[in-house]
């Protein structure tokens, strides 16, 4: 199994990595959507961990992308920006669950339940 970390933030993609390392040993980082496109086209991740806000293609647009290019992507938003517009946004960008950065140990929550659609 394979997972894709996607944010700007260095120190939170660290961070991320050690909450899933845990259950997946195989993870991968870039710092942005159109990387994150990119890295998943030629990969094929089991998971990707997408945040939101970045410089360049965002993270809706990313998710949207990837998930056009394989409906069955699971994409996960992680993101400090939990409102009503951001998770409509996710949701219709094909993310499969939203999960904010203040509570990153649902991550674990998410992968173990492999939801179809949890947003």
């Amino acid at each position: 199994m394979s997972v894709l970390i996607v944010d700007d933030n260095e120190r939170m993609r660290e961070t991320i990595r050690e909450v899933v390392q845990q259950l997946h040993p195989d993870i991968h980082q870039c710092a942005d959507g159109a990387s994150a496109v990119a890295l998943y086209e030629r990969m094929r991740p089991d998971w990707v961990l997408m945040d939101v806000a970045m410089d360049g293609m965002n993270g809706v647009e990313a998710t949207r992308r990837i998930r056009a290019a394989d409906p069955n992507a699971r994409v996960v938003i992680v993101t400090d920006h939990d409102s009503a517009a951001y998770r409509h946004a996710a949701r219709e960008a094909g993310a499969c669950a939203f999960v904010p950065k203040a509570d990153l140990t649902k991550l674990l929550d998410v992968i173990e339940r492999n939801p179809e659609r949890d947003v």
